[in-house]
């Protein structure tokens, strides 16, 4: 049933399956593409088309930092779009469109070399970013403006991130190398797999975009939002910046884990091969992470689940840091720890995204209107934040304790690899609980009050 409220929500309590479904789908092509840019952009572009290492370094930190101020303004431009098809949908098709031509640029060897080669490297890299974020920013906009159903909303903010970690984790992290090398290997295999991706995307997205309802509300004023107005949601809206807070040091340690990973597991484990047992575990319970947040919820809270995203992943650690010392190629006993930290990041990734939907709805409380490009753009901003500078505090610290590619590393080396792999990523998880506990107020009974003035009406009987 369609809302007929002021809200600007569309569905006053269930989403239709159709709608719910077809759009959590159109995730599982977009993080195709991310995973691949992710996981294989670097390592084709120094090994494959032969860009120099250390520029390539340096461009991606520069490009991420870039990226990420960057979906600030794609933010804005959503929340300012007036269109007969709403305000997102226009854009996910636009994005979509040009992301897909630019991915596929990304892999194509057009045989340069030298200066032309690094400007190529460059500019397409930064366009990918960037075409990326006109269809990823409005994607995740929509689900506050979907319904504020509690259950409907934990759904439907839990399906496309199962979606997006089989395309991104499952998919591209686990077997990509064997797609890849099965498609002809070398330049032809990535070149290939980006074709059968750029496709997939198109479809996939297509599929949800024809069957989103195309009319979004409109609430509050009509008024473009300016630059500076960003900055006065984000000085307003006290409980979005403790989100973001909580987010950014929750993904301190989620980046710290992917980013050390590889070096942990060839230099601390002295086995590189373990990393695929691990990879794959984790992504399945990622999955199943994410599956069972909507019942979490439901059985207990969402304070409790969040409490359980966050004490699952330091379990997880300790285990690991422990077998590295003890049993240090043991393969069940490190997959075993990567489930127990990536259901703890699965519940993560739900509650984010339920907490951002909950914020948009306070942020009309208190404002008067809503801002969903702005919030969700912030989501987007922390992770890409966190990546770049993640990426460069790993260098500077292998590169302060003596690192050596391709050799046996020292002792010094070996703790600072283990530091960052299980003792800081635990610290960030940590303290993001401590801002939750002390600083985040939008539970379930507060948010009751804040849908009731919202749309005009008492909830209490949907809500309960």
């Amino acid at each position: 049933m369609e809302n007929k409220s002021n809200s600007g929500v569309v569905y006053q309590g269930k989403i239709p399956g159709r709608v719910k479904y077809c759009f959590a789908f159109g995730a599982l092509g977009k993080d195709l593409i991310y995973g691949m840019i992710a996981t294989f952009s670097m390592i084709y572009f120094t090994d494959i088309i032969k860009v120099a290492p250390a520029f390539i370094g340096t461009m991606f930190f520069v490009a991420k930092l870039w990226d990420a101020f960057n979906d600030l303004f794609m933010g804005m431009i959503v929340d300012n779009t007036r269109s007969r098809w709403g305000k997102f949908v226009p854009w996910l098709v636009i994005g979509t469109l040009i992301n897909s031509f630019v991915f596929v640029t990304v892999f194509t060897d057009f045989h340069l070399s030298g200066v032309s080669l690094c400007v190529f490297a460059s500019v397409v890299y930064v366009l990918w970013g960037m075409t990326y974020t006109i269809m990823d920013i409005p994607y995740w906009s929509i689900i506050p403006n979907l319904t504020s159903d509690p259950e409907e909303r934990e759904k439907v903010s839990v399906l496309p991130r199962i979606f997006a970690s089989i395309g991104q984790s499952l998919i591209i992290a686990g077997f990509g190398v064997q797609i890849i090398k099965g498609l002809g290997g070398n330049y032809i295999g990535y070149h290939r797999f980006a074709l059968i991706i750029a496709a997939t995307f198109i479809f996939t997205m297509a599929v949800c975009v024809i069957n989103l309802p195309k009319k979004q509300q409109n609430t509050g004023t009509t008024e473009k939002m300016k630059f500076r107005d960003i900055f006065t949601v984000i000085k307003k809206n006290d409980q979005l910046r403790w989100a973001v807070l909580l987010i950014l040091l929750y993904n301190v340690g989620i980046q710290a884990i992917m980013g050390v990973a590889t070096y942990y597991f060839s230099y601390v484990c002295n086995n590189a091969g373990m990393l695929s047992a691990f990879m794959i575990s984790a992504s399945v319970a990622e999955v199943v992470g994410l599956l069972i947040f909507p019942k979490v919820t439901k059985l207990l809270s969402r304070k409790k689940a969040f409490l359980l995203a966050c004490t699952l992943p330091p379990v997880g650690l300790i285990l690991l840091l422990v077998v590295g010392f003890v049993c240090p190629s043991n393969i069940p006993l490190t997959a075993i720890a990567g489930i127990i930290v990536k259901t703890g990041t699965g519940l993560e990734l739900g509650c984010a995204t339920v907490f951002l939907a909950d914020v948009v709805d306070y942020g009309e409380y208190v404002l008067g209107v809503r801002n969903e490009g702005v919030i969700f753009s912030l989501q987007t901003l922390i992770v890409k934040f966190t990546a770049a500078f993640t990426a460069l505090a790993i260098g500077f610290v292998l590169e302060l304790t003596g690192y050596v590619p391709n050799t046996v590393q020292t002792l010094a080396t070996q703790n600072s690899i283990r530091i960052l792999m299980c003792i800081v990523p635990a610290l960030g998880i940590i303290l993001a609980y401590i801002v939750f506990k002390t600083k985040y107020k939008l539970n379930d009974e507060f948010m009751k009050k804040v849908i009731s003035k919202i749309t005009g009406s008492s909830t209490s009987s949907e809500q309960e």
